[in-house]
């Protein structure tokens, strides 16, 4: 009898265990979109996405970077568009279909990037988050990870996005 209440005892323990593991395993992880831009899986917090659009036209501008593609008239509001491919000194390469404006929302600055594909939103879990090997830095990008696919995603630095394009008066 005093056999079995220990064996109860452990096993609610263990359940316990397991139960504080998994909700620890929640708040580690972070639901992202996943995405391709010149080459590179990369992905961001969902926290910012806003929606995705394709097949919208562009106003060009006069004397920005090059990077900056121009706005569009999104429902009333005007957005900057950057072409994050650009920005960080990749090569431009023809839009596709599949090709889509990803609108943001970060730090209550509306901006609209462009990037080559959407691919899915995924739960990544923070702490498996690398930081990025000096000869491989990217701009935009603050880190790295292995996705169950055998991919290496960049983590893409959306806040400095802003504080670029507000620094070099961009935006």
């Amino acid at each position: 009898m005093a056999e079995e209440l220990m064996q109860e005892e452990l096993l609610e323990e263990v359940e316990n265990q397991e139960n504080k593991q998994d909700e620890k395993d929640l708040t580690d992880a972070e639901r992202c979109l996943t995405f391709e831009s010149g080459g590179l899986v990369m992905y961001m917090s969902t926290s910012y996405v806003i929606e995705i659009i394709n097949d919208h036209s562009i106003t060009a501008l006069p004397m920005v970077p090059h990077y900056v593609k121009g706005i569009i008239n999104l429902r009333g509001s005007i957005l900057p568009v950057v072409d994050i491919r650009l920005l960080m000194d990749r090569e431009a390469e023809e839009y596709t279909s599949k090709t889509c404006i990803i609108v943001l929302n970060i730090d209550s600055v509306p901006i609209g990037i462009i990037v080559d594909k959407v691919r899915q939103v995924i739960d990544i879990d923070t702490s498996e988050v690398q930081p990025i090997p000096l000869r491989n830095r990217q701009k935009l990008c603050n880190g790295m990870l292995t996705l169950d696919s055998g991919e290496v995603a960049m983590s893409f630095d959306a806040a400095s996005l802003v504080q670029s394009s507000s620094t070099s008066e961009v935006v």
